[in-house]
């Protein structure tokens, strides 16, 4: 099923999200110390540079490593740590190949609970617990994956009508609230730092 998406701010970066679990996995593994644009930018340019429609995790986890680094390291290049992302996209993959068969929609697909939920992508390469809640936002928010207990389990970024993460981006407009909310959050930790 596809779903309208608007992350990366590109149409076909985009689409491609919207049709693909494993794309949408990997941009928010990519969706750190880069804009978010780019991180959700770089499943579709992998999928270009590989020469495909689409990502597929058996075929990712199985790249020559050293390959693959020069596949997200090539101009312009994929994220700004180029080589560790590509270990790490390659360490994602695995992982579903080896948990999930290589289905990356498998990963919620059969989660009965949020907190199931969280257990499982908090259980991901690259997933902490703050990506992980902010993954079961986005797929709460704007792929309709919403199994009991969701918004719990996706902590402050479940909540409805707020601009706190990628999860609440539907266009421009809401980009700029999420930038904005984040720009004060830092200037609020660097007061509370000087003050401490």
């Amino acid at each position: 099923m596809e779903h309208t998406i608007r992350l990366a701010q590109q149409p076909e970066a985009d689409a491609l999200l919207g049709r693909s679990p494993l794309a949408a996995l990997v941009g928010m593994l990519l969706d750190q110390q880069v804009p978010m644009e780019k991180a959700f930018t770089g499943p579709y340019v992998i999928a270009q540079r590989l020469g495909r429609e689409d990502l597929d995790a058996h075929e990712i986890a199985a790249y020559d490593p050293e390959a693959f680094a020069a596949l997200l390291s090539a101009k312009p290049a994929v994220h700004r740590y180029p080589g560790s992302m590509a270990k790490r996209v390659q360490q994602l993959c695995q992982a579903l190949v080896d948990e999930y068969e290589g289905d990356a929609a498998a990963v919620w697909a059969g989660a009965a609970t949020g907190a199931e939920l969280l257990a499982r992508l908090s259980s991901l390469p690259g997933y902490g617990k703050q990506k992980a809640q902010i993954f079961i936002a986005l797929l709460g928010k704007q792929y309709g994956v919403r199994p009991p207990g969701w918004r719990e389990a996706a902590g402050l970024y479940g909540e409805q009508g707020c601009f706190r993460s990628v999860a609440d981006i539907t266009g421009p407009e809401s980009l700029a609230e999420v930038r904005s909310f984040k720009q004060e959050a830092k200037q609020a930790a660097k007061k509370k730092a000087a003050e401490g």
